[in-house]
């Protein structure tokens, strides 16, 4: 492999160019050489692909695999400035977004009839009654709130555990949990513990639910005798840490970004209208899910380079959403903006399932914390505001925000 870069030092997750934009690094290797071979610290040779063409076709390539097993497991981020290493990880049951198929296809096509977009559509009035009352809330607190603790996470929590059957009593459990797992700053030994302790948790829960089904998904997935307890657990950890740390931290790192663009705030005010487009482009410009990793199964050209089978393919859709060639000044956050297309949702086979009901919420949470709370403002300097730098899930640990008056 020619031409090797080093991993430097915080290159996927340093966010030397501001809050909202990608680090210099990963800018600078998108506008050199979209399919960038590296090196990573422990000698492995690799791939980082940041062109939107590359990153979409990628995605779609099924000789690129999601499976973990198959080579060694790079965690770029696990320790900041040094990466770790392990070998290559058991495959766990049920958790089919490392999966291929026809493994994937047999899990994900059990749950594909409850996330169509009509049965999203059937819920919204409930998702906007959801997001009303936590507005309520909001506004009987005194400012200054932090917006993710009030409005945030509790929106997304309480969606989804209604819909999975999770008791929202239990929240305490399994947001502590996943936010442990995904900081990529603890010991790898603690990730697995809180790991651990949620799927113990589930593992309870399906079980019940097994025994005793009621009117939620995991009800109906319990009733499929051929799905094991084990596969009902792993489903059950990934749509409730992907139904609501996703739109949780695009509700708070959204409202950071529009407060951040006044004149976009301000519009979007003035033309409701436009809040669907303005979620996607909030997608596509903070992309907060960035980093994904595949896993060549064969010697493949790609790109115009020769991917050695084996290698480990780091993919940044933050990168691929900031493509010049894709979008115009894509730097700039534009609620008017055509940004269909964008990765943000990922592409292919792995293809977000709960895309439509984060983008009620999100067009939901929005519109109503603009509507209620029109004089809504950071009340910290923005340098000040934490952000998730050590979370594989990018966005704001606290939001703090005041306002002078509410409106119904």
């Amino acid at each position: 492999m020619s031409h090797t870069v080093p991993v430097p030092h915080g290159l996927l997750t340093e966010r030397d160019a501001g809050p909202f934009d990608p680090p210099r690094q990963i800018t600078r290797l998108r506008e050199a050489r979209p399919v960038s071979p590296m090196v990573f610290p422990d000698g492995h040779e690799g791939w980082i692909v940041t062109g939107y063409d590359a990153v979409r076709r990628l995605m779609a390539d099924t000789r690129f695999s999601s499976r973990q097993d198959l080579g060694v497991l790079h965690e770029p981020y696990e320790i900041p400035g040094m990466p770790t290493f392990t070998e290559p990880s058991p495959q766990q049951p049920g958790l089919f977004i490392s999966m291929d198929p026809p493994d994937h296809t047999r899990l994900r096509k059990k749950l594909i009839g409850a996330f169509t977009v009509k049965r999203m559509k059937q819920l919204e009035e409930h998702i906007v009654d959801i997001v009303e009352r936590q507005l309520d809330e909001l506004a009987r607190l005194t400012p200054p709130v932090d917006l993710v603790t009030e409005f945030a996470l509790p929106v997304p929590s309480l969606v989804i555990c209604e819909m999975l059957g999770v008791p929202y009593t239990d929240r305490e459990n399994f947001q502590v949990n996943t936010a442990r797992f995904l900081n990529t700053e603890l010991p790898f030994e603690e990730k697995i513990a809180a790991f651990t302790e949620l799927s113990t948790y589930l593992a309870e829960l399906v079980t019940r639910k097994r025994a005793e089904p009621g009117e939620d998904i995991l009800s109906d997935l319990a009733r499929h005798d051929d799905l094991t307890i084990e596969e009902l657990t792993g489903v059950a950890f990934l749509l409730l840490l992907a139904g609501h740390e996703t739109t949780a931290n695009m509700l708070g790192l959204g409202t950071f970004a529009l407060l951040e663009h006044p004149e976009q705030l301000a519009e979007l005010r003035a033309n409701p209208d436009l809040m669907p487009g303005a979620v996607e482009e909030l997608l596509r410009y903070l992309s907060i899910a960035d980093i994904f990793f595949r896993y060549a199964v064969d010697d493949i050209e790609f790109g115009g380079e020769t991917i050695g089978k084996g290698s480990t393919v780091i993919v940044s859709l933050l990168a691929a959403n900031r493509d010049p060639e894709r979008f115009e000044n894509p730097d700039t956050l534009d609620v008017r903006r055509e940004a269909r297309g964008h990765l943000s949702f990922g592409h292919g086979i792995h293809q977000c399932l709960g895309q439509q009901l984060a983008r009620i919420e999100m067009r939901a949470g929005f519109a109503g914390l603009l509507r209620r709370f029109p004089t809504l403002q950071l009340a910290i300097p923005a340098g000040e505001v934490k952000l998730r730098t050590n979370m594989r899930i990018y966005g704001v640990h606290e939001l703090p925000v005041t306002w002078t008056e509410t409106a119904r």
